[in-house]
């Protein structure tokens, strides 16, 4: 089947594994027309050979592509962002392995609202909100976020059923304005100081890293990260406040 493969197995991964089944099953295929050819060493499993639907790191790499060609751009600090992620959560060789997979995602045509919902569908709701938090460190990474990366990911946070009072907070911790702290907390600029501190109670639960403890160590560092957003926020408007 050859030069075939790719497509054949990509259309049995969308039978048995929806669109991110597909999308492994062209990888798949991918690297099996490059064994025929001689093009392609294929050493061990390739990611996500055997994952799961809504596997939280497939879903990074591909809303990862999603963000990175929102903006008709596929700029080398972006990849550099991801590559970074991947090496310091999962090492250099389970990295390479990924970043192959990944240079073959940003050819597809990524059907995102399928890929969104079946995420929707597998993943619990702080795995999604963590997997939102680093969809805006890939569109920060060369220090400005395009519009269009920042619609992008916008659209996908509500295919991902994530709340507008949610994707709101976390974008304010990359998009900021003079209102970003009140934002954050998911309170509004003339709440009672018994109102902010309810909501920062609230908020510091929700983004508690023990929250995504089930995903491993490696996401937990990016859970600390928004957790002390969290915080930074409350001391800003304590500040402010005197309270």
């Amino acid at each position: 089947m050859s030069s075939y493969s790719k497509w054949i197995m990509g259309g049995l991964g969308w039978a048995v594994g929806g669109p991110i089944g597909a999308i492994l099953g062209f990888l798949m295929g991918s690297a099996f027309d490059g064994m025929n050819s001689g093009e392609y060493e294929y050493k061990g499993s390739h990611p996500g050979t055997r994952t799961r639907s809504g596997d939280f790191r497939i879903s990074l790499l591909i809303l990862s592509a999603a963000v990175m060609k929102a903006d008709g751009k596929q700029l080398k600090s972006e990849l550099d962002f991801i590559k970074s992620f991947f090496l310091q959560n999962f090492g250099e060789q389970t990295t390479r392995h990924y970043m192959h997979a990944f240079r073959d995602i940003l050819k597809q045509n990524i059907p995102v609202q399928e890929v969104c919902l079946q995420i929707r569908n597998n993943m619990d709701m702080h795995s999604r909100l963590q997997l939102l938090h680093y969809l805006f460190g890939i569109a920060l990474a060369d220090g400005h976020a395009h519009p269009t990366e920042v619609k992008t990911i916008e659209d996908i946070a509500r295919w991902l059923g994530i709340p507008d009072a949610d994707l709101v907070s976390i974008k304010n911790m990359f998009v900021k304005d003079s209102r970003s702290a009140y934002k954050i907390l998911e309170v509004s600029q003339d709440a009672s100081e018994e109102e902010i501190k309810k909501a920062f109670r609230a908020m510091a639960l929700k983004y508690h890293p023990d929250r995504v403890s089930h995903l491993g160590e490696e996401f937990q560092l990016a859970a600390k990260e928004k957790f002390q957003q969290v915080n930074e926020a409350w001391n800003t408007i304590k500040k402010e406040r005197g309270f």
